[in-house]
């Protein structure tokens, strides 16, 4: 979610405000990993989807009193893979797909947030994979706020994008001719106010 983005959306209608989003606060928010999941699927032999997700991952949501001036950045650990089978966890792990080795960590980082998308929000943004950065919009449903344990405020944030591993560098190699090079990912994420 950045502060580039203008206070009137490109239709000419007014900015979403923080008073249109119920229970909205403003400031710092951590995401969560233990009540959210970063997950992916992509087509095997054209007929079936492989899913998995990331199990380590952190993150920071910082929400402005104008929405569309807001951030997030996260970042995700590759060795955290899990698709509920360890060959081809560690075959994601290796030099033919994400490297984990030499390139330990996926970055994202907002650029803009705009009105937009199937659920209100387009957030706009960079990711790096591999080294590489291609631009990424997630697209964005605010689930809404409320009080977890110990009163503490909590946000909820749900998100899909897709994305071209081969944009990246991933081949996955000799095996890389059985997958689509479309990777659909879901992202679901609580966080906390600091």
């Amino acid at each position: 979610m950045s502060a580039t983005s203008s206070p009137s959306s490109a239709a000419g209608e007014p900015a979403v405000t923080a008073a249109d989003l119920p229970g909205y606060e403003t400031g710092t928010w951590t995401i969560d990993p233990v009540h959210s999941e970063i997950a992916f699927s992509v087509r095997h032999l054209g007929i079936a989807n492989v899913r998995g997700r990331f199990d380590d991952f952190d993150g920071e949501i910082v929400l402005a009193e104008n929405p569309l001036e807001s951030s997030v950045r996260a970042a995700i650990r590759i060795a955290s893979v899990s698709t509920a089978h360890d060959q081809r966890d560690a075959h994601i792990r290796s030099e033919e797909f994400l490297h984990a080795e030499k390139y330990p960590e996926m970055t994202f980082r907002s650029t803009g947030v705009r009105r937009g998308g199937r659920d209100g929000f387009l957030v706009d943004g960079e990711l790096t994979v591999r080294g590489v950065t291609r631009p990424v919009t997630l697209d964005l449903e605010l689930n809404g706020f409320g009080k977890g344990y110990e009163g503490r405020s909590v946000a909820g944030f749900s998100a899909t994008t897709q994305l071209s591993r081969k944009d990246f560098g991933v081949t996955g190699g000799p095996t890389g001719a059985a997958l689509g090079d479309t990777i659909k990912i879901t992202l679901d994420v609580e966080a906390s106010r600091v």
